[in-house]
């Protein structure tokens, strides 16, 4: 089962969340998200457990407790869907379309 974790301190590490966690049963990961740019906790994670029964009870037990000085947000987490890309149809988009009529050409430029 996926669980996330939000609300988390900024300076609570993987090896923490873990030991949280472990108290309910066996752990299989734990991932707190970082930063690209700083590195830096952006305060959620993500912890998947082995027995769903287990994960349920961590979630029932944990969501709204507190974890040096926050009260964390725990729940199941949704799966990851596909990111859908939306290109819109159809329409102009500006610029040159092409067509006849005011455009530079050639001949004009001489008087042609």
């Amino acid at each position: 089962m996926n669980i996330f974790v939000g609300s988390l301190p900024f300076k609570i590490q993987e090896a923490d969340l873990r030991e949280l966690f472990e108290a309910y049963g066996e752990v299989n990961s734990v991932k707190i998200i970082n930063d690209r740019e700083t590195g830096r906790s952006k305060g959620f994670g993500f912890v998947e457990m082995a027995d769903a029964e287990a994960g349920k009870k961590a979630i029932a037990d944990l969501n709204g407790s507190e974890v040096a000085g926050r009260n964390i947000v725990v729940n199941q987490a949704e799966d990851k869907k596909p990111r859908e890309r939306s290109f819109s149809g159809g329409g102009s988009r500006g610029g040159y379309s092409g067509g006849g009529g005011g455009g530079y050409s050639r001949d004009n430029r001489r008087g042609r």
